[in-house]
């Protein structure tokens, strides 16, 4: 019988590798190995959030998501593709909760820009949005697929790049059109 280390020893791939062949408590190592950087693209996700959704609830929700499938990931890239893939149905959940209550104010606001200065998207604007990305990837799975990478996983490019299998220029183009594509769909 091996002896299991602590979280902080154990890296990414032998984690997943460790969920993959069934162990149970592999999957809370995993998480509490990257929380903080989990916290910390929660909090630049949704940037401006006034609401009921704190940085912390919106990681908890992403993790309770992800819990049941066992993260199926491949690598680091892919675990914060699903954690982001996971953060975004939270947030949009969340803002159909918030649009049905027609009560306005504390809406969640989210950036779809690289700088810090862009402008956030509130409730009904981040509605708008999943149904542009969920357009987009109809038309064009690859651009959706790296929309979801850069801004709801937090991935750069070369993680994007990496993820999904593409060279950064590619990732660069394909970022730089949905954004332009996106912008457009959400008038």
């Amino acid at each position: 019988m091996t002896q299991r280390r602590a979280p902080q020893q154990r890296d990414v791939n032998e984690l997943l590798r460790a969920v993959r062949n069934g162990e149970k408590q592999a999957l809370d190592d995993l998480f509490s190995a990257a929380y903080e950087e989990l916290r910390q693209l929660a909090r630049r996700v949704r940037r401006g959030e006034n609401g009921s959704l704190t940085t912390t609830a919106l990681v908890h929700e992403a993790y309770l998501k992800l819990l049941p499938l066992g993260l199926p990931a491949n690598d680091a890239a892919h675990v914060k593709l699903l954690i982001g893939r996971a953060m975004r149905q939270v947030l949009i959940d969340a803002a159909r909760k918030r649009t049905t209550r027609k009560r306005g104010g504390g809406e969640p606001t989210v950036s779809l820009g690289d700088d810090v200065a862009a402008a956030p998207i509130g409730a009904d604007r981040l509605l708008e949005l999943d149904t542009a990305l969920e357009e987009l990837e109809r038309i064009d799975p690859r651009r959706a697929a790296v929309v979801e990478c850069r801004f709801f996983s937090g991935l750069d490019v070369s993680e994007t790049a990496a993820a999904l299998g593409l060279s950064e220029p590619t990732v660069k183009r394909d970022w730089r059109v949905a954004r332009a594509w996106l912008s457009q769909a959400v008038v």
